[in-house]
Order: structure tokens, then sequence, then C-alpha cells
């Protein structure tokens, strides 16, 4: 194969999964470093995917995979809302960012493009429309998440103050088809599975295919040193699982959950979860969120990419679902 000259991390992800096939579909050569079993994506030439085992924590890989590359995406991260990864969420997220930027920078990279999270942003400010204008505070996002990731973006404001040439991305919530078992995709399971609760909040959602198409028309533009808020359409939780489940052919949910409601599931799965190891369903920092509407602008991306659309996410929706159904079949799980 042709010496990649474009680097993905992250690409075992949901969103670098996508990117790679985005990428994938336009000829270009990519390096993906990877840190699980690389997913099965819809590749139209694999020789054109060079996949190779990495981590951001580890200099001297990073190093390795930046040889002969001339873009990076930078799609790692952990994605958790549980208290108890918050040290594991600063090394990938914060010092693994350091250590991307301070590689771009060695190895006179020509773009990043970095995807933060509108987590940065602040995501607990009630009734309110969101733009890139919005300032970190703690008053408004007690997100651990948030702040790793908000921290990442100030690496990478670093990085651009030293001579990085580089962008963000902060989208909201990614919808895709990947494990369902985790992060955004367990929302498509929870409505296979007729969970019959919905709460009160709202938030933005894109698609993956949107996100990882923004972020390469950023890659190929002369836009530099700013950010992009990455969101396709703001709606209420209940419209979401509602479009979800009629999406598989399920019922819909129809039981209003009372914020008391979601003070005591939230104690049960941290309390399940110290028995288990595994990742409680719902965390208190989840539990608020989900009373909380907030809605993103993503009209400085659509100004700065005039030929840039978002798909409607009832089409989004639908196709997930679709992809669900061959990939899961109709096992409740």
């Amino acid at each position: 194969m042709s010496t990649p000259s474009v680097l993905v991390t992250g690409g075992s992800g949901l969103l670098g999964g996508y990117l790679i096939e985005a990428l994938n579909a336009r000829g270009l050569s990519v390096r993906a470093l990877h840190r699980s079993i690389p997913p099965r994506l819809r590749i139209a030439d694999p020789s054109l995917v060079e996949w190779v085992y990495g981590d951001v924590l580890d200099v001297i890989s990073l190093d390795d995979a930046m040889e002969g590359i001339t873009e990076v995406y930078h799609c790692a991260a952990i994605v958790s809302f549980h208290p108890k990864r918050l040290m594991e969420m600063h090394r990938i997220n914060v010092d693994g960012t350091a250590n991307v930027v301070n590689a771009c920078l060695r190895h006179e990279i020509r773009k990043l493009v970095h995807v933060s999270s509108v987590s940065a942003l602040g995501r607990k400010r009630d009734g309110q429309t969101i733009t890139e204008a919005a300032k970190w505070d703690e008053a408004s996002n007690g997100s651990a998440y948030g702040r790793t990731k908000y921290m990442a973006e100030l690496e990478v404001w670093r990085g651009i103050g030293e001579g990085l040439n580089a962008v963000m991305v902060n989208p909201s919530i990614i919808l895709g088809v990947g494990d369902w078992h985790k992060g955004s995709s367990a929302m498509f399971r929870n409505a296979f599975n007729e969970f019959p609760w919905y709460t009160d909040g709202g938030t933005g959602l894109v698609d993956a295919r949107d996100v990882a198409e923004s972020m390469m028309a950023l890659m190929t533009s002369d836009i530099s040193a700013s950010r992009f808020i990455v969101s396709a359409e703001n709606w209420p939780y209940r419209r979401v699982f509602t479009e979800m489940a009629n999406g598989f052919g399920k019922r819909p949910p129809s039981l209003h959950a009372r914020p008391w409601m979601g003070a005591l599931v939230w104690r049960w799965e941290a309390l399940k979860s110290r028995f288990t190891g595994e990742e409680p369903l719902l965390t208190r920092e989840t539990a608020d969120t989900a009373r909380v509407h907030v809605s993103y602008d993503h009209s400085k991306l659509l100004k700065a990419l005039p030929g840039f659309r978002f798909r409607p996410l009832s089409e989004s929706i639908a196709d997930h679902c679709r992809e669900y159904l061959v990939k899961y079949g109709n096992t409740r799980r």
C-alpha cells in the first residue's frame, strides 16, 4: 500500500470508524491508531487503510504513527460519566491530547482536526441556546468528562499558540451504529428493549456521518484557530426515544420520570455497580442532565462551510435502526 498521509487516532471508536470510511471513500490513504480490536468497516479499498496498534499516552508510538503523515484527526477519547473513571479520562483526554499536539508540532503536521464535545461548553444551561462563545465555568457544568474535554481544548489552543494549524469540532450527542452497550449507541438498545420512562429534558444530536464530513471539510479549508459546534437538531429526549422505538417497531416510552425517581435510580445503580464492577446505567450527572433543556446553535459551521448540510435526524435514526436490526437481530438484549 502507499504510505498513508492521514492519521486517525481512536480509529476503533464510533466516530473514528465513520471517519475512516468517509476518508477511504475519497481514496485517501489512512493510518488508524487503535487500542482495541479494529471494527468491521464498510471499506471500498482495504489497501488504503493501515491499522496500527498504539496509545496516545505512548509518545514513541505516536511518533512512529506520524511518520510520513501530513494531516491528523484526533478522535481518541474516553467518554464516561462514572466518577471512578475520572483519572483515566484525564490521562487519555487531557494528557493524550497534549501528546498528540506535541507530536504534531515535532512532525510539522500540516493541520490537526481535534474532536472536542459540547460538554466542553457547559451542558447544564437550562433553557439556553449555546454557541461557540460559551465560556467554561463550573456552575454551568459539573461534568468530569466535560472538564477533561475543556482542558484538552486548552492543549490545542496552546499548540496553536506555538504555531500549530488546528481547528476543533464540538459535536453534540453522536448517533451511529456501534456497540450498543456503550456510549450514545446504548440509546438505541434502550429503545429496542422498550425502556418505558422518559424525562423532561432535551439536547442536540447529530449523525456520525455528518460529523465526519464536517471534519473533512474543515481539514481541507483555510480555517484555523477556531472551534465549531456540530449539532444537527435540538430534540426533547422523549421524541428521540420515540423515534428510535418506532424505527424498531417497538413501544415508545410513556411513563414520565419525575426528578425524585432519577435520584433513587442513580443511587441504586451506584450501589449495584460496587458489586458487579460494571459502569452504572445512570449516574447522578446523567440524571441531572436528562432534566435540562439545552439547545445548540450550528450557524457558525454552516456559515464557514456553505456547501455543508446536516441530515434530518428522523432520517438518521431510521437508517441506524435498520442497521441495528441487521446487526443484533430481534433478540432482546
